[in-house]
């Protein structure tokens, strides 16, 4: 199973979406809670290429975005390979 790693900010419903997706798939993931100005959101920023946007999200250390791409993935059928990869 691949690693997930999300990094999110409380009442974000984009991160909620992405974490009940993640949820429906039974993936256990890492949540990071990256307010603004935090080590945590500036970890994101660096690992995403610059992203400032929550979620930021990591399936094994490799980024693909936020919540929106995510479902871009499911939608294509890539998010399964990703998930099971690892």
């Amino acid at each position: 199973m691949a690693k997930v790693e999300i990094y999110t900010t409380p009442f974000c419903p984009y991160c909620s979406r992405a974490k009940t997706l993640l949820g429906r798939k039974g993936i256990s993931f890492t949540e990071h809670d990256s307010p603004h100005g935090s080590a945590a959101r500036e970890a994101a920023i660096s690992r995403s290429g610059g992203r400032t946007t929550v979620p930021q999200i990591f399936i094994d250390d490799q980024a693909i975005g936020g919540c929106d791409d995510l479902f871009a993935l499911e939608r294509a059928g890539k998010l399964d390979a990703l998930l099971q990869a690892g």
